[in-house]
């Protein structure tokens, strides 16, 4: 599958880049039962709250905010609002936890709570669902902190694009900022020789060859730690 028309949008979004300092400390936001249409529900907060993590600015506290182009949100998006933090289903691969945190960078990283989040992303074998089907989809609603989390896999590759993970955050009814996550290099080559991602031969360099990637992959790689069998991340959104 492909992502043509996946062009940029005009609008600006104000990502910040989160480390993976204080991953630990957090734990999976409850799911709320898994449904389509009307709004999302609120899950309950991670254990030991913790401030988005990000190198601060001198002389100050204050996380630095790092401006950067929105993504598009590609032909796979799906307005589903099926809210659950994991969105797995029957999907096998590499387990992937991802915790993300959304404040107004505007206005001194301020938490953003009850903002709904959508994910999306291919599974293994570079498939994304469609039609009926909603595996590796999701949608959580930010808790008082800002933050929520999903369970997933590792995304496989396809089309010559670097492989990533889409999300989509909706403030309020009004206001959306999309844009997409990537991986390190050296990660995704250990993961995809790991059944299943090896039933394919994986590209040599999975992100180097994808446009995209070299134009924002700086600002928009994670840093996933090790996780058990597989690995965990965090990243913090900010809104203007």
């Amino acid at each position: 599958m492909t992502e043509n028309g996946s062009s940029p949008t005009s609008r600006r979004a104000l990502l910040l880049a989160a480390g993976s300092a204080g991953v630990a400390a957090l734990t999976a936001a409850c799911s709320g039962p898994a449904g389509t249409g009307g709004a999302a529900r609120e899950p309950s907060a991670p254990a030991s709250p913790a401030a988005p993590s990000a190198s601060p600015s001198p002389g100050g506290s204050t996380p630095s905010c790092v401006l950067t182009v929105e993504a598009g949100a590609g032909p796979y998006y799906l307005g589903l609002d099926r809210v659950r933090s994991d969105i797995r289903e029957d999907r096998d691969g590499v387990p992937f936890r991802l915790d993300l945190t959304v404040v107004r960078a505007g206005s001194g990283c301020r938490p953003v709570a009850g903002a709904a989040v959508d994910v999306w992303h291919a599974d293994a074998s570079g498939t994304y669902s469609t039609g009926g089907a909603a595996f590796l989809r999701g949608t959580q609603v930010t808790d008082g902190a800002g933050r929520c989390a999903f369970r997933t896999v590792v995304p496989g590759w396809y089309a010559g694009l670097a492989p990533h993970i889409h999300f989509k955050v909706r403030p309020d009814s009004r206001r959306e900022t999309t844009s997409q996550l990537f991986f390190p290099e050296d990660l995704l080559l250990t993961v995809y020789a790991r059944p299943p991602y090896d039933r394919r031969r994986a590209p040599e360099h999975p992100n180097a060859r994808d446009d995209r990637y070299r134009a924002s992959g700086a600002a928009m790689t994670l840093a996933p730690v090790p996780d058990g069998g597989g690995y965990r991340a965090a990243y913090t959104v900010g809104l203007a």
